[in-house]
């Protein structure tokens, strides 16, 4: 006798189905450099205020610091991702290919806000940050922070494939880069950054986890700096949405404050056009959906350093 197939699959079957998936949450790197913001209306207004001032020697009273002021808006937007599922399928039990379906349907929704966040880091370069310079740029300046550059270049033989030893070289320029970034007030705002997330196109991908490792490691070929072993933590996170085919960015991931937001008006939701409904009486299919609505947008660009090879 044979085993008994799969119970009959229904509707509120799939739609669990999807959900547990969706539990399952966004791609890890996502968190290290997103600030999530829950929204409520169809337009975010940001206002994001200077630096606060150094203390100083309490001599002739108090000397309260204005802080500067920059204000920016981010616009929600409605995002779908849908599949049809024939009654007749879901009556015959075909569970393994309908969890299949389900499944990427689920992944997809769940990679999207990284994909937008991809999206905003290869347009770095030429898109407006609160600031009103591009994200990525050679000449950031607000208030008393003086000419700041958080787009750097690093010497490398072939640009497009670089040593490892000049991949180290490269992400500790990038960190010390950093380092040198003030706040309006004149401040170095990274001062105790000791947590990095270094982006790579997929190219990079071998090259740059070897050339932490060295950096890092135990057994590194260049162990470059071996003071840093304990002292720094660098993730290599390979994207294979960045098309750079020459640079890399180093984000710090250890500030409460992030490079980037993520603005959502809601968690994923749900629609099921299952059995019995109108829909699936007209056209013997079911449909089964994700809708979501946010968006995302720069933040803090004194939290990422763009390193191109030349």
């Amino acid at each position: 006798m044979l085993p008994q197939q799969h119970q009959k699959i229904t509707t509120r079957g799939v739609r669990g189905m999807i959900l547990a998936r969706l539990d399952t949450g966004p791609s890890a790197w996502l968190s290290d450099i997103v600030m999530r913001v829950t929204s409520d209306q169809a337009v975010e207004n940001y206002a994001w205020l200077g630096g606060a001032p150094a203390l100083r020697e309490f001599i002739g009273g108090r000397t309260p610091a204005e802080l500067a002021e920059n204000s920016f808006t981010i616009s929600n937007k409605d995002y779908e991702g849908s599949i049809l599922i024939k009654s007749k399928d879901m009556r015959r039990d075909k569970l393994g290919m309908i969890t299949v379906r389900v499944n990427q349907l689920a992944d997809r929704a769940n990679d999207h806000p990284a994909k937008l966040v991809s999206g905003l880091i290869l347009a770095a370069e030429s898109s407006l940050c609160y600031d009103g310079q591009y994200f990525f740029d050679t000449d950031h300046a607000e208030g008393k922070s003086g000419a700041q550059s958080n787009d750097i270049t690093s010497g490398a033989t072939t640009p497009a494939a670089p040593t490892v030893a000049e991949f180290s070289k490269a992400v500790m320029s990038g960190i010390q880069q950093m380092y040198t970034l003030k706040d309006d007030q004149g401040e170095p705002m990274n001062q105790s950054a000791t947590e990095f997330q270094v982006q790579v196109p997929v190219t990079f991908m071998a090259v740059a986890l070897e050339a932490v490792t060295a950096l890092l490691g135990d057994g590194g070929k260049s162990q470059t700096i071996p003071a840093l072993k304990g002292k720094f933590t660098i993730t290599v996170v390979p994207n294979p949405r960045l098309t750079w085919t020459t640079k890399f960015a180093i984000f710090r991931t250890d500030e409460a404050a992030k490079p980037f937001i993520l603005q959502e008006e809601d968690i994923p939701d749900v629609v099921a056009l299952g059995e019995g409904s109108e829909f699936e009486q007209l056209n013997k299919e079911q449909l089964f959906g994700i809708d979501w609505t946010g968006n995302v947008g720069y933040g803090y660009w004194q939290f990422g350093v763009l390193v191109t090879f030349t």
